[in-house]
């Protein structure tokens, strides 16, 4: 696999080491500022989120490998699944967004473990705009380029609340 893009968030603890934490870990190619934004899903009953985006390449991982990974990033975060609250808070949250092969092609996944590009992308401003931050040609495959889906109607009223914090993170590799 040659890329994939991964959307990080975190809304317990220190919201900040957390993802820093799991950044560093994922050596990304590029990764965004973080932005605050409320809860997604219904579950209002929580802390507002740290949310970033991430870019990274590994010819050696395939989807199930970053699969993989960010479970063990989440569980190293002690996060704890409730299967009452699926949306509900957590210490990280690392999703797969979207994969692309050694060829450049978008992978294309529908299993209950892992469902690439991720369903809910292109209704998640806390997804779209910190991707669009760092790749202002973003596609999102079988939905279309990143800045089109920030003009949609269907996106969720999360775009409201959306605020950049100042650059408390920001890293790209050379």
């Amino acid at each position: 696999m040659s890329r994939v893009v991964l959307s990080l968030g975190s809304n317990l603890g220190d919201r900040e080491a957390n993802l820093a934490a799991a950044v560093e870990a994922i050596e990304p190619d590029a990764v965004s500022d973080i932005y605050e934004t409320l809860p997604w899903g219904g579950d209002d009953e929580q802390p507002a989120y740290y949310n970033l985006t991430a870019i990274a390449s590994d010819p050696a991982k395939g989807p199930d490998e970053w699969l993989e990974l960010a479970q063990d990033l989440e569980i190293d975060a002690g996060r704890v699944r409730d299967p009452d609250r699926p949306y509900g808070p957590r210490t990280l949250d690392v999703d797969l967004i979207a994969a692309w092969d050694d060829d450049g092609r978008p992978v294309h996944r529908a299993e209950p473990r892992l469902e690439l590009p991720h369903p809910h992308a292109h209704l998640r401003a806390f997804v779209l705009v910190p991707w669009y931050a760092i790749d202002r040609e973003a596609e999102l495959p079988g939905r279309g380029r990143v800045r089109e889906l920030l003009r949609g109607e269907g996106l969720s009223a999360d775009a409201r609340a959306l605020r950049r914090l100042h650059p408390i993170w920001s890293r790209h590799h050379e």
